[in-house]
C-alpha cells in the first residue's frame, strides 16, 4: 500500500558553514499528485547528477525500515518523508523488490530501475552523518522508479505488480554489489545484462566486471573511484635522492638532475608522469610539490624541470639556492597522464612550464623511431620563456611524420624564428592547422589554457574521450548540492593551529597539523579551502579517493570497502602520523 506521497522543492540549507541547494526534505501532500516522466509535481531535486531524472524520476522507502531506524537509533520522531523518498510504502523491502519489476499505482504506472544513490544529504536531513553508510551495511537504500505511464496517484491507494524484472536481482543485491567487497562474479555478469538498470550503474558494473575478469576483483574500484595509475609506484613514501646536476633552460626555467645516493639505476618512469618533491631546506615544514619529469622515459637520473615564480618558496629555493649535492626527499613516479601504446596520430599540446610532461612523451615517441604522425603544438611568451626549444626541435627532426608549431604570444612577428608564429594559440589558430580527427591528444599548461583547447579541440571534430589533461594545481572539486561561492586559494585553517600529526596537501600547498576535534582529513581540507572531491562523507562511494605518498591513517568509521593499497579515503581518515596527500 502507498502510505504517504511527499515532495518538496529545493532549498538552500545551512550545513558546515556552507550552504547546500537540496530538494532532500520532503513533506507529505493530500489528494492526488500528478506522476511524470521527470518528476511529481510539485517535487524537485537540487543536484540532478545524482537525483531526479527520467531514471530516477520517483523515490521510494519502506515503513518496514522506518522501523527498523526507529530501534537502532533509539528514535521516535522520524515523520513520512524524512527519509527524502517520495513514496513511503508498506511492503516492497530491498531485498524482496527486484531491478525492472514494474508497479500500477492509481493511473500510473512505474519500473524499478536502481537502488538509492548513497548521499551525505540523508545524513542532513536527520541529523545523523554516518547514514549513508547504514543505509548501505544494513541493506535498506530504498529505491528509484522511472515513470513507464503517466497518470494521477494518492496515499491509500493499492500497489500492483504488473511485471517481473528480468535476471532476478533485487535492489539490496545490486547495491551490495556496486559498494560493498567480495563481488559475485555472477551476479556481476547478470547486472549488466539487465535492461532496466539505469545506464550509469550499468557503465559502473561494466567496469566492475572488466576489473574482475582480469583477476583483480579485490581492487575493483566501486563508483566514482578516479583511474588508477597503471602501475603500483616503485617505491612507498619518500626517498632520498641526490642533485647531480642544475642546468639552465630558460630566463626562468631550470633542470635539476637527481640519482640514488648509492649511484644505482632509478626505476624507469612512464612519459607525462611526476614527481613529488618535499624540500626540508626550503622552509618548516618543508614544502612539498610535483613536478612533471622531462626526460626520457627510463632515464637515470631523473630530470624535472622548475619554473621559479615571483612567491613561490620551493620553486625559487630550487632554482637560485639549490646547489649539486643536496639532497631532496621524492616520491615514486605516479600519475595517469601518460601516452598510449596506439598507432593513430598524436597531438602534444601545452603552454609555458606545461611543457614538461608532453616533452617526455616526444621524447618516448622519437626513442622508438615511432611512424606515427606528431603534431607538436606549443605556446609561449617569447623566444626568452622558451624552454626546451632546440630539444624539442632535434626530437621531431627525428620523426618522419612530425609537425611543429609554436606561437608566441607577447613577441613581434619579426621576433619570431622561422616556424614560430606571432600570437596566441587559440582555437582560431587550431582550426585552421587541419588537424586528424582521430588523433589523441595530452594536454598541459594553465587550467584555463587546457580549457580552451579542450574546447577548441571537441569543435574541430575529436572525440573528448580522446583528449588528455594534467592539471598539477588541485584537482576540480566534486562537491554535490554546494551552491557556488567565490573561489578562495587554499590557506591554513582559521583558529589556533592543531597539534596532530602535520597533514600535507602536496597540490595545493599547504601544511598544517591536524586540529583536535577535526572528525577527518576532509574536513580539514574543507577548512583549508583546498578543492575535495567527495559524495557520501561516510566511506561508501569513494568519491574522495586520494593518493597517499606518505604517512598512516585510521578509519572512523571504517569505510565498507577498504581503498586500494598506496591509498585513502579522506572522507572518514584521520592521521596517525605525518601524511603526505596528492591534493
Amino acid at each position: 500500500m502507498l502510505l504517504s506521497v511527499n515532495v518538496g522543492m529545493p532549498k538552500n540549507v545551512a550545513w558546515q558553514g556552507k550552504t547546500v541547494y537540496t530538494g532532500v526534505w520532503k513533506h507529505p501532500v493530500a489528494g492526488p499528485v500528478m506522476a511524470r516522466r521527470l518528476n511529481l509535481d510539485g517535487d524537485g531535486q537540487g543536484d540532478l547528477n545524482g537525483h531526479g531524472g527520467e531514471q530516477r524520476a520517483v523515490l521510494v522507502y519502506q515503513i518496514g525500515s522506518y522501523r527498523h531506524w526507529a530501534q537502532h537509533l533509539g528514535r521516535g520522531d522520524f515523520s513520512y518523508g524524512q527519509f527524502g523518498e517520495n513514496l513511503t510504502v508498506e511492503g516492497l523491502p530491498d531485498d524482496e523488490v527486484f531491478i525492472g519489476d514494474r508497479y500500477r499505482i492509481g493511473e500510473a504506472e512505474f519500473e524499478v530501475t536502481q537502488p538509492r544513490v548513497t548521499c551525505y544529504r540523508v545524513g542532513l536531513r536527520l541529523g545523523v552523518p554516518e547514514m549513508p553508510a547504514l543505509l548501505v551495511s544494513h541493506h535498506r537504500p530504498g529505491f528509484y522508479m522511472r515513470v513507464i505511464r503517466e497518470g494521477p496517484i494518492q496515499a491509500d491507494g493499492a500497489i500492483t505488480k504488473t511485471r517481473s524484472g528480468t535476471h532476478a536481482l533485487t535492489v539490496a543485491d545490486t547495491d551490495a554489489l556496486l559498494y560493498l567487497p567480495h563481488r559475485d562474479l555472477a551476479k556481476l555478469r547478470r547486472a549488466v545484462q539487465i535492461p532496466a538498470l539505469s545506464p550509469g550503474w550499468q557503465d559502473s558494473f561494466r567496469d566492475l566486471l572488466a576489473a574482475t575478469e582480469d583477476g583483480d576483483s579485490a581492487t575493483a574500484p566501486p563508483i566514482g573511484t578516479e583511474p588508477a595509475p597503471p602501475a603500483r609506484p616503485a617505491w612507498a613514501g619518500f626517498r632520498a635522492l641526490t642533485v647531480t646536476r642544475i642546468i639552465p633552460e630558460s630566463a626562468a626555467v631550470s633542470s635539476i638532475y637527481l640519482s640514488a645516493a648509492d649511484g644505482a639505476a632509478l626505476p624507469a618512469a612512464r612519459a607525462g608522469q611526476y614527481l613529488t618533491v618535499r624540500i626540508p631546506a626550503a622552509g618548516q615544514p618543508a614544502p612539498v610539490r610535483s613536478y612533471s619529469l622531462s626526460s626520457a622515459p627510463g632515464a637515470s637520473p631523473y630530470r624535472i624541470s622548475v619554473k621559479r615564480e615571483s612567491h613561490g618558496v620551493a620553486s625559487s629555493y630550487l632554482d637560485c639556492t639549490l646547489r649539486p649535492g643536496t639532497t631532496l626527499h621524492v616520491a615514486a613516479p605516479r600519475g595517469g597522464f601518460v601516452l598510449d601504446g596506439g598507432t593513430g596520430p598524436v597531438l602534444l599540446i601545452s603552454a609555458g612550464i606545461g611543457v614538461t610532461p608532453v616533452l617526455a612523451m616526444l621524447h618516448q615517441l622519437a626513442a622508438r623511431r615511432s611512424s606515427r604522425e606528431v603534431w607538436w603544438l606549443h605556446g609561449a611568451r617569447g623566444p626568452r620563456e622558451h624552454p626546451f626549444a632546440a630539444e624539442a626541435d632535434t626530437l621531431l627532426a627525428s620523426l618522419p611524420h612530425g609537425h611543429e608549431h609554436v606561437y608566441y604570444s607577447a613577441a613581434a612577428r619579426e621576433q619570431c624564428p622561422s616556424r614560430v608564429h606571432a600570437g596566441r594559440l587559440s582555437k582560431d589558430k587550431l582550426a585552421k592547422l587541419d588537424l586528424p580527427a582521430s588523433a589523441d591528444a595530452y594536454i598541459c599548461g594553465p587550467a584555463s589554457f587546457m580549457t580552451d583547447m579542450q574546447r577548441a579541440l571537441t569543435a574541430i571534430g575529436i572525440d573528448p574521450a580522446r583528449i588528455h589533461t594534467e592539471l598539477f594545481s588541485a584537482l576540480p572539486p566534486v562537491n554535490p548540492g554546494l551552491t557556488a561561492e567565490t573561489s578562495r586559494p587554499p590557506h591554513q585553517p582559521p583558529g589556533r593551529p592543531g597539534a596532530g600529526p602535520m597533514v600535507t596537501f602536496a597540490r595545493s600547498g599547504i601544511s598544517t597539523p591536524f586540529p583536535t576535534g577535526r572528525r577527518s582529513v576532509l574536513d580539514l581540507a574543507d577548512a583549508c579551502d583546498v578543492p575535495t572531491r567527495w559524495s557520501c562523507r561516510t566511506g561508501v562511494c569513494h568519491t574522495c579517493v586520494t593518493p597517499l605518498l606518505s604517512g598512516d591513517v585510521t578509519y572512523s568509521p571504517d569505510p565498507l570497502e577498504p581503498p586500494t593499497e598506496g591509498q585513502v579515503l579522506i572522507c572518514c581518515a584521520q592521521p596517525t602520523t605525518d601524511i603526505v596527500l596528492d591534493m
